[in-house]
């Protein structure tokens, strides 16, 4: 499968993945920094949470493998959580802007 294509199905599949304090998905909330496909099955996931402080950081990351495994010709999720750069609601789609009154 095209890389492209794997990258737009793995994008797809992180919105299923919900902040549950503000019901919204890590892709609309920018919280989802880098994707990288390796060509070979492997994904990459670059992702941060709100505040350091956040405690849904192991459930986002089942999540994110559970979801992410379930796209075609993927064979292995790999996460990483990162604070560098802090996210503020800057980052966030204008959707989630609006939504959130931003």
């Amino acid at each position: 499968m095209e890389t492209q294509q794997v990258r737009e199905e793995v994008e797809e599949a992180l919105t299923n993945v919900i902040d549950p304090e503000l019901g919204l998905d890590f892709m609309e909330l920018g919280l989802v920094y880098d994707v990288g496909i390796d060509g070979e099955g492997g994904v990459d996931i670059v992702f941060t949470l709100t505040t350091p402080a956040c405690p849904i950081g192991p459930q986002v990351t089942e999540q994110m493998q559970e979801f992410v495994s379930e796209v075609d010709g993927v064979t292995d999720v790999r996460t990483e959580m990162t604070f560098l750069p802090p996210w503020t609601p800057d980052m966030m789609s204008e959707d989630a802007k609006f939504a959130l009154g931003y």
